[in-house]
């Protein structure tokens, strides 16, 4: 994946401390919501080992003090600026209609056909260069501040069901609909409406009590047992296409599922599905912090990121 390695040394990291702070909102920028993204980063910095957590602190500006979070929704923000709209096409991927399955080969290309151009090929090309991290300053091929936010990002994004969906309807975003009383459609439906019904019915719109529930899951809770098999991965590009492969599985079974434009969502639909919002975030952080943990920590195994 030359091209990214290539556009990412085209910013100075002093352009990038201004750009950070300018935070705006784009419209139909679509991923998590702000909410989802943060709880995934803030998830993988709760189990960082101190090498990789002294990493991320050196590589963030100043400002976040160290708040991965702080940054997450960054590749969203930037996404549509000229600079940057190279980016767009690596927050998803589009499998074909009802196939319900996801093959790299097949699948990973932006819509020009360029090869790699997908969450996936992201993943392991923003993994592959921050391995390269400890090679040190002489070492300038890659700015690695960006390197870390895209993939933070982008492992929030692949953990999206409706990220790797149908291409016709484009993940669900053509599929217009009601949620609750409001119009939406069933790709904002999992990217935000959720999470947000849930905040509100649930946790008096206080995100830090969904974040302690979903945590005390992952540590002794109902996904205690399994956190295990999510973290494990020896191969990155096998546990990659595992993940797309996982959430087009879930879109397909519980996303698309008794779902067509114009009908009107509520209760029934947000009770069943609200558990699988939940438990991809928590993935998205354990897998985050696992990869993390590996390209920056003293542990870290050579052969493990992809070549970019």
């Amino acid at each position: 994946m030359v091209r990214l390695g290539d556009l990412l040394v085209s910013l100075p990291f002093g352009l990038f401390l201004l750009l950070s702070g300018a935070f705006i909102t784009i419209p139909g920028a679509n991923a998590w919501s702000k909410e989802g993204h943060e709880m995934t980063c803030l998830i993988a910095q709760a189990f960082l080992k101190p090498e990789a957590s002294e990493a991320i602190s050196h590589l963030l500006p100043p400002n976040v003090k160290g708040n991965l979070s702080a940054l997450c929704t960054w590749p969203d923000q930037i996404r549509h600026w000229y600079k940057y709209r190279w980016t767009s096409p690596l927050h998803f991927i589009d499998t074909p209609d009802d196939a319900c399955t996801f093959d790299y080969s097949r699948d990973c290309h932006d819509p020009k056909g360029v090869k790699d151009m997908c969450v996936a090929g992201a993943i392991k090309n923003f993994t592959s260069q921050l391995s390269h991290y400890k090679e040190g300053t002489s070492d300038r091929r890659y700015n690695m501040t960006e390197a870390l936010l895209f993939l933070s990002h982008f492992m929030g994004d692949v953990h999206q069901p409706m990220h790797v969906g149908f291409t016709t309807d484009e993940g669900g975003n053509t599929i217009n609909l009601r949620w609750f009383k409001h119009k939406s459609n069933l790709h904002h439906v999992w990217d935000r409406e959720i999470i947000l019904t849930a905040l509100s019915d649930y946790y008096d719109k206080d995100v830090s009590l969904l974040l302690q529930d979903i945590e005390r899951n992952i540590t002794d809770g109902m996904w205690a047992d399994d956190d295990t098999s999510w973290e494990h991965c020896n191969d990155l590009s096998h546990c990659v296409n595992n993940w797309a492969k996982e959430s087009i599985q879930v879109a397909c079974k519980w996303g698309y599922e008794g779902v067509q434009s114009g009908m009107t969502l509520s209760d029934e639909y947000f009770d069943s599905r609200m558990p699988f919002v939940m438990k991809r975030i928590a993935q998205g952080g354990i897998r985050l912090v696992m990869i993390l943990n590996q390209v920056f920590g003293d542990d870290h195994e050579e052969g493990f990121a992809t070549a970019t």
